[in-house]
């Protein structure tokens, strides 16, 4: 007598639509975890000689060297200090003329009150309003 195999029989597999997206999902999710693990690991073992000087470079960005200590700058001399107050002068009366030439500011009541009030009675509160309110 002959061998005959079995004639092919159907498997009784039912599967909702539910357990196939679950088994879907959960095959995408370890095959992304597989895929990142695999890379971290190339990553440490193949690349890490290539990265070393990246990661000194790092390292030292980190943790700077120590600040050494800046030498005692002397005191200005007066004179120098002379100089610079005459620069602030000059400063301040360029634009205190500037405020005065400027026909812009002929038609501000506000400027031309604290103009007037510099030239009769000159003082730091007016010439700090002339070149506030004036252009």
């Amino acid at each position: 007598m002959p061998y005959r195999p079995n004639p092919r029989r159907p498997l009784p597999v039912q599967l909702s639509a539910l357990h196939l997206t679950g088994s879907i999902a959960l095959g995408m999710w370890l095959g992304f975890l597989a895929i990142a693990l695999t890379c971290w690991l190339l990553s440490r073992f193949m690349f890490n000689e290539q990265l070393a000087p990246v990661a000194q470079a790092v390292q030292q960005l980190a943790n700077p060297p120590a600040v050494q200590a800046v030498p005692e700058i002397p005191p200005q001399s007066p004179l120098f200090d002379q100089y610079e107050e005459n620069l602030r002068k000059n400063e301040q009366q360029n634009r205190l003329d500037q405020a005065r030439s400027s026909n812009r500011n002929q038609s501000n009541p506000k400027c031309q009150f604290w103009l007037q009030q510099d030239q009769t009675a000159p003082s730091e509160k007016s010439r700090a309003n002339v070149l506030q309110f004036c252009d």
